[in-house]
């Protein structure tokens, strides 16, 4: 009898909301081109002028959420990123073993690629896109960046169909948990990560940062960034209104 895969209860919590919202970003991210742009791709959609300010919204939702998934990611999850060893593995294109480092590199990429269209995101204004100014730098990378986002989804899907098939693709949406992965016991394990987290002193926590892996620390920094930069850049506006 063939077990059913299973996945972690909190890596399908993460990853089915995060999933959701940026699923919704995307979707509104392909409307709002082709109200206000549609250059290169035009597509049969409702001239709908407020639908940027929704696709902003979805926005704001996966960059809340994605710090979350990014931690899950680098810490529980780590065997699903790309491994020091998988380089060599994808020079082996056609061989089984080749599928999975593959997977892992475009799971890898997926998370750099949705970071970079975040923080782009946050590097424009809103009023661009209505006043019809195209051309600006960060509207083009936050084009570009969805496209790679795009491709890495599908890619990321295909994948898994290709290594577990539907079972696996079916295993994300499962409800059931087993026992030790239960929600019961987050209350718990929060309380006994915050009382850690409060027993550090400042050297261990200086330790900390710099034992983190390097992608983990940049796509860290990029949100800290993207935060900061988008909210200096509201109160220069601000006061300059005034």
């Amino acid at each position: 009898m063939t077990r059913r895969p299973y996945q972690p209860f909190l890596l399908r919590i993460l990853h089915g909301v995060t999933g959701i919202c940026l699923g919704l970003a995307i979707a509104t991210a392909f409307w709002t081109y082709t109200v206000y742009d549609g250059r290169w791709i035009s597509l049969p959609l409702p001239d709908y002028k407020e639908i940027e300010g929704i696709h902003g919204t979805f926005g704001l939702y996966t960059l809340l959420i994605f710090p979350v998934f990014v931690w899950y990611a680098f810490h529980r999850g780590q065997k699903r990123l790309i491994q020091p060893n998988d380089w060599a593995r994808l020079s082996q294109v056609g061989y089984p073993r080749w599928w999975r480092p593959l997977s892992r590199f475009v799971n890898t990429l997926s998370l750099i690629a949705l970071t970079f269209a975040l923080f782009s995101g946050k590097m424009m204004s809103s009023e661009w896109l209505p006043k019809g100014e195209l051309t600006h730098r960060w509207y083009y990378a936050h084009l570009i960046a969805w496209v790679v986002m795009v491709v890495t989804i599908a890619l990321h899907v295909l994948l898994n169909a290709q290594l577990g098939g539907v079972p696996l693709l079916r295993s994300m949406w499962h409800i059931q948990s087993h026992p030790q992965d239960s929600p019961r016991f987050w209350k718990k394990q929060i309380r006994s990560s915050w009382a850690s987290i409060r027993s550090k002193g400042r050297q261990e926590w200086v330790q900390t940062l710099i034992s983190l892996p390097q992608l983990e620390l940049a796509i860290g920094l990029a949100l800290i960034a993207a935060w900061i930069i988008s909210t200096i850049k509201e109160i220069v506006i601000f006061v300059g209104t005034l």
